[in-house]
């Protein structure tokens, strides 16, 4: 031991030796923090962002009514329209308030023309979705190597589902998208983000926004409690400072809203009223059709990851279990735990060496038909039908009648006045479930009984006749004696889809009184 100590003496002085550092990457991987890396962070939320946009600018067709009924009708103070779940107390006030405020805004400014008053919403909420895509990334780039995280982004920035969905003004894309960002600081094995706090407090928000979050969460919020070591610690910092602050910002009326819409969708069933499958739907076709071609990668990452992300794949079979139970079910109510799914498919493709990018391509291509399809073609004709009704608004012709527009298609089909910002006369066949209220009556289903006779029972007089009438092609042959009788002329007929069923036709016709 002198002898070494004396060879690495030089002269008088001592100095320490310096190893020199391998640079390998075992001790790279644990040295460099994702997080930390600016330029990669600027790559991902730039992409994300113009991704987002660009997928907003291309999604022009209409999915469901509750993304314009519940939200964007709420526009026109004073000639908007109420629909029954707000005066039933089921809806919350915290999602359209920002709209509403954002509304405001251009009103004050003078800005409030309708294509901001249509586009912004929908912007806003790419630009929710943008983020939450890139906290996903940064999420799996902790969780796993650059590799996995990479093709696991990919996965899910190409679902086709996702780009028909997250730039909708729907409750159920906001809760995808807050569901992201919980997960981000959810506590999951190997997680350096984790914050009981921070995921709570989103989880909290997606439940006040929409209630059913809970189910997604629920098993999540089980299993963190399970596995806390300080369970009376979790409670006392984090539940109850939690609830506290719900409690003051949404006293009484958040958990009348929340209870309002357990009794009347679940204990009572109201949603039935709106349709009903089999107890097996999600099971043999809808979670098929929501993960799309993802389907055999999702498959194949399950077996791989199995351990590793159990609790993630519990969350998804307990929220389709659960929603199997009711039987009013739609794709968007399953929508939330499409990304867990993608961690599965990425590491499916990440494990995939020798066809890794032709399966990639393949995915990709896929999923691009479908997305490109529902997004600019299929269900646009009620969207573009108010850009016709549009016109109406600047007619000031003195001798020419107020223009009185009476849509004769099934309840909802078009974006009302969400899309038509002037106080144009319209009306619409009414359809409020039975909520045993005394002389109930569904207006849209006495019209389709006959509807010649509820035409001719409606409007006894010619001066009672709307100017317009909105309707599917497949209803102009039932009342083709009415539309002569009175001289209506059609004057516009506008692409609505390829596939026809029951009362919603290929085509929209509208007609004119002349």
């Amino acid at each position: 031991m002198e002898n070494l100590r004396a060879r690495l003496r030089f002269g008088s002085k001592e100095e320490d030796v310096k190893l020199r550092k391998r640079r390998s990457l075992l001790y790279s991987k644990e040295e460099l923090n994702p997080l930390n890396d600016g330029e990669l962070t600027a790559r991902v939320v730039v992409f994300s962002v113009v991704f987002r946009l660009i997928n907003c600018l291309l999604v022009q067709s209409s999915f469901v009514p509750d993304e314009y009924w519940h939200c964007s009708n709420l526009n026109c103070v004073t000639y908007g329209y109420l629909t029954w779940e707000w005066k039933a107390g089921l809806r919350g006030f915290l999602y359209p308030l920002l709209f509403a405020f954002l509304y405001k805004i251009l009103h004050l400014i003078n800005y409030d023309s309708v294509h901001l008053l249509i586009w912004l919403p929908r912007i806003i909420q790419a630009l929710l979705a943008a983020f939450a895509d890139a906290k996903f990334f940064f999420l799996i780039r902790t969780l796993e190597n650059h590799d996995v995280a990479k093709w696991t982004f990919f996965c899910h920035m190409c679902s086709w589902f996702t780009w028909f969905c997250c730039t909708r003004t729907l409750t159920n894309s906001t809760e995808t998208s807050i569901t992201c960002l919980a997960l981000f600081y959810f506590p999951l094995p190997g997680s350096k983000t984790h914050s009981s706090k921070k995921y709570l407090a989103l989880v909290a928000l997606a439940v006040i926004i929409r209630p059913t979050a809970l189910i997604v969460w629920f098993p999540l919020i089980l299993y963190h409690f399970w596995h806390q070591d300080d369970k009376l610690r979790l409670i006392t910092h984090n539940y109850i400072p939690i609830g506290f602050v719900l409690s003051l910002v949404f006293p009484s009326q958040w958990a009348l809203v929340q209870w309002n819409f357990v009794k009347f969708n679940i204990i009572h069933s109201v949603a039935e009223f709106y349709g009903s499958h089999p107890w097996h739907w999600y099971f043999t076709q809808g979670f098929a059709v929501v993960i799309g071609p993802h389907l055999p990668f999702f498959l194949h990452g399950c077996s791989l990851a199995f351990r590793r992300y159990k609790v993630l794949l519990a969350a998804v079979v307990w929220t389709i279990v659960v929603y199997s139970l009711l039987p009013h079910k739609e794709f968007r109510f399953i929508y939330p735990v499409l990304p867990f799914c993608m961690v599965f498919c990425g590491m499916s493709l990440a494990h995939l060496k020798a066809w890794r990018r032709a399966a990639a391509a393949a995915l990709l291509m896929a999923n691009l038909v479908p997305a490109l399809y529902t997004g600019l073609v299929h269900q646009r004709g009620t969207l573009d039908v108010m850009n016709h009704l549009q016109t109406l608004c600047d007619v000031n012709d003195s001798t020419r009648l107020q223009p009185d527009v009476l849509f004769l298609m099934p309840c909802h089909s078009t974006p009302f006045y969400s899309h038509v910002h002037c106080p144009l006369k319209m009306r619409f066949l009414e359809c409020p479930p039975d909520l045993g209220e005394d002389g109930y009556f569904e207006e849209a289903e006495r019209f389709y009984d006959d509807p010649l006779l509820w035409l001719r029972t409606s409007f006894p007089n010619k001066s009672s006749l709307p100017t317009h009438l909105v309707l599917f092609d497949v209803l102009e042959q039932q009342i083709s004696m009415f539309l002569k009788g009175n001289n209506f002329v059609r004057t516009a007929k506008i692409f609505h889809s390829h596939f026809p069923e029951g009362r919603v036709g290929g085509s929209i016709f509208i007609y004119e009184r002349h």
